[in-house]
C-alpha cells in the first residue's frame, strides 16, 4: 500500500470509541467563552437585535456590506484577539437545522486559519438544541475540510477546538447533540478522502487492504475478495469492467451487527477507482478528470457504515463495494462482448463506458442472496441524472415506496437532496437485446431510468432503491458545508436511513 494511503484519514477523524460527548475532544457546548479562543463567529440575522459583543450596531454593519444574510460574513477589527466575525444567519424565522448548518460551516470556513473557534447562535426557535448541536459540528467539520494529503503544506489550519455558546438554551441540551454531529462529519469526511486521493494512489487492491485495516475501528467485519473468488462466485459484470486493467479487482464485504438487530438493510455501491470509459474513451475534458471519483458510491457507503457503532445503530447493515477501474487494452471487453452475472443473467456490451450498473448487478445478486429487508445501490451512474437534476439532487429510484419515503426523510434530515424520478415500465423493452438476456444500455433517452430498470432486474421481490449520484459526488466551488471536491454525498444520508429504519 502507498504512503498516501496509509495517511488517508487525518489524525482530526480518528475514531470516538463510543458515542458519548466525552469522547469527542474539543467541542462543547458552554454558557460563556473561555480564555484562548483564535476566533469568535456571532451569528446576525437580517433582522432583529444585535449582539452588542460585536460592538457594531445594524446601521454600521450596513455601511460596511453586511446585512445579515446567509453565507456572508464579516471580519470585524479588535485591538486584541480573539478575531470576531458577524455570520449572516439570514431571516430569523427560518433559521432551519440546515440553515444553522451552512452558518457553521460558513463561519468555520471564514475562520479558516483559527483553530479554536467559539460560535454564539441566537434563539434557535424551532430547532431543538441537541439538533443545533449535531448540525453545527457537522457544518464547521465539513466547512473546514480539506484533503491535503498530497501537499507539501497543509493549505487550512486544523480545527482541534469549538465552543458553542446557544442563547436562551441550556448548554447540556446543546451538547448532547455534538458527539453525533462529529461522528457522521468523520463518516463524510473519509468519503471524501477516499473519492480524491488519485486513482494511482487508491486503486482496488488498496481500497481492499484500507478496509481491512480500519473495519475494527469502527466495529466492522470485513472480507475482501480477490480476482480468483470472484471467478468462483461467478462474478462476470465486475471481472468483465475489469479485463482491460493491469490492476486486480476487489469486493470488499463490509457488516456491521448490532447486538439486538431491529432490521436488516444491505447496501451495493459503485467502486470504479477510475473510469476511463474503456473501449468507448471518455473525451479527454474536466469531466475525464473527475474519473477518480468514480468511486463515490463505495466510498459513501464506507463512511456510512463507519458511523453505525458510534451512533448506537441498531440495523444490522450488509455491505458490498464491487471495486476496479475501467481502462482500454488489448485484453478489455469489447462492445458485443455479453458478460454472466452472478445467478446466470446474460448482458450483452453495446458501450463499456456503462460499466457502472455491470459491477453492481452482481453485488445487488449477491445482497439479496443475504436477504435483507432492503437493498439500496448508491452509484455515480449516468451523465443524464447530472443533466436531469444538476449538482444539487440526486437522482432517486425504487420498487418500493415505503423505502423511497425513508430515503426522502433521510436526504432532509441531512441536506442531501434527492429527487425520486419514474421507474417507467414502459422503457424496459429498450434493454432487450437480441443476443442475451439484457443490453447494458437503452438509447439516447432516458438514461438514468433505463440504467435503473437494468439494475431492478438483479433484486427480484426484494425491496429495493437505487441513487444516481453522479450530479452531487462533486463541488466546483466552496458552497456551506460542501466544501471543493468530493462531497461526500451519501455518507450522512445512508447512516441516516440506517438509523431510521425499521422491517
Amino acid at each position: 500500500m502507498t504512503s498516501a494511503v496509509r495517511r488517508l484519514i487525518p489524525a482530526s477523524f480518528t475514531p470516538v470509541p463510543s458515542y458519548r460527548p466525552e469522547h469527542v475532544v474539543g467541542f462543547e457546548a458552554v454558557t460563556s467563552f473561555a480564555p484562548g479562543l483564535d476566533a469568535i463567529g456571532i451569528a446576525v440575522g437580517t433582522d432583529g437585535p444585535v449582539d452588542a459583543d460585536l460592538g457594531l450596531d445594524r446601521d454600521a454593519l450596513t455601511r460596511a456590506g453586511f446585512e445579515g444574510k446567509a453565507g456572508q460574513t464579516l471580519l470585524i477589527p479588535t485591538e486584541a484577539a480573539p478575531l470576531l466575525y458577524a455570520v449572516g444567519a439570514g431571516d430569523p424565522e427560518d433559521l432551519t437545522a440546515d440553515a444553522v448548518r451552512d452558518l457553521a460551516a460558513t463561519f468555520a470556513r471564514a475562520a479558516s486559519s483559527s483553530a479554536a473557534l467559539g460560535l454564539r447562535l441566537p434563539v434557535t426557535g424551532a430547532v431543538p438544541p441537541e439538533r443545533v448541536g449535531q448540525v453545527v459540528a457537522e457544518g464547521a467539520l465539513l466547512g473546514r475540510y480539506r484533503y491535503s494529503e498530497l501537499k507539501s503544506a497543509p493549505t487550512v489550519t486544523e480545527l482541534t477546538r469549538l465552543e458553542l455558546l446557544v442563547d436562551e438554551e441550556p448548554s447540556s441540551a446543546v451538547a448532547d447533540g455534538l458527539p453525533a454531529g462529529a461522528v457522521t462529519a468523520r463518516g463524510a469526511a473519509i468519503a471524501r478522502d477516499l473519492a480524491n486521493t488519485p486513482p494511482g494512489h487508491l486503486t482496488a487492491t488498496d481500497f481492499g487492504e484500507l478496509a481491512l485495516e480500519l473495519a475494527g475501528d469502527f466495529g466492522l467485519e470485513v472480507e475482501v475478495f480477490d480476482r480468483q473468488q470472484l471467478v468462483d462466485l461467478g462474478c462476470g459484470g465486475l471481472l468483465g469492467v475489469n479485463a482491460g486493467s493491469a490492476e486486480e479487482p476487489r469486493m470488499i464485504r463490509l457488516r456491521y451487527v448490532p447486538d439486538e438487530p431491529t432490521g436488516h438493510l444491505a447496501f451495493v455501491g459503485k467502486g470504479i477507482m477510475y473510469d476511463s470509459g474503456g473501449i468507448s474513451l471518455k473525451p479527454s475534458d474536466p469531466m475525464h478528470l473527475l474519473m477518480k471519483m468514480d468511486m463515490g458510491g463505495a466510498a459513501a457507503i464506507f463512511g456510512a457504515l463507519s458511523s453505525l457503532r458510534d451512533l448506537g445503530c441498531t440495523t444490522m447493515v450488509t455491505a458490498f463495494l464491487m471495486c476496479t477501474d475501467n481502462m482500454p487494452s488489448g485484453s478489455a471487453y469489447k462492445l458485443g462482448d455479453v458478460l454472466t452475472a452472478r445467478g446466470g443473467t446474460t448482458v450483452e456490451v453495446k458501450n463499456t463506458d456503462a460499466e457502472g450498473r455491470l459491477v453492481l448487478m452482481d453485488g445487488l445478486v449477491l445482497a439479496t442472496e443475504e436477504e435483507p429487508d432492503a437493498v439500496v445501490d448508491i452509484a455515480t451512474l449516468t451523465g443524464g441524472a447530472l443533466l436531469a437534476l444538476g449538482p444539487a439532487r440526486a437522482a432517486l429510484f425504487a420498487s418500493d415506496q415505503g423505502l423511497a419515503d425513508a430515503i426522502v426523510a433521510a436526504s432532509r434530515s441531512t441536506d442531501e437532496k434527492v429527487w425520486q424520478l419514474p421507474l417507467e415500465a414502459a422503457y424496459r423493452k429498450l434493454l432487450d437485446s437480441d443476443i442475451a438476456d439484457l443490453a447494458n444500455v437503452g438509447g439516447p433517452y432516458a438514461g438514468a431510468t433505463t440504467a435503473a430498470l437494468f439494475l431492478r432486474e438483479f433484486v427480484g421481490e426484494t425491496p429495493w432503491a437505487h441513487l444516481d449520484i453522479a450530479g452531487t459526488m462533486h463541488a466546483d466551488a466552496d458552497d456551506a458545508w460542501r466544501s471543493k471536491g468530493a462531497t461526500g454525498y451519501g455518507a450522512r444520508l445512508l447512516a441516516e436511513l440506517a438509523l431510521r429504519f425499521r422491517r
